[in-house]
């Protein structure tokens, strides 16, 4: 039964990383729009945009380290 809740966990520490590429997108798209609707505030917008990017992406660093947890650190201890 663990090792089906495993992998449960696992995936839903997987799909993580989708969320985190449409979050992703969802910045750089909001940067395209602010740039085409007022160039002369690029620079600082592509600062936010960066600052978003890097959050976003550091929580995106997070899944991958959930699941390798889930999957090698925490073992079932069978009793012999």
């Amino acid at each position: 039964m663990l090792e089906g809740v495993k992998s449960i966990g696992v995936g839903a520490a997987t799909i993580a990383l989708a969320e985190a590429a449409v979050g992703i997108g969802n910045i750089l798209s909001s940067l395209i729009h602010s740039v085409v609707q007022n160039p002369s505030l690029a620079k600082q917008s592509f600062g936010y945009a960066i600052l978003g990017f890097a959050l976003t992406e550091a929580i995106a660093l997070f899944a991958p380290m959930m699941a390798f947890l889930i999957s090698f650190v925490f073992r079932s201890h069978k009793k012999s």
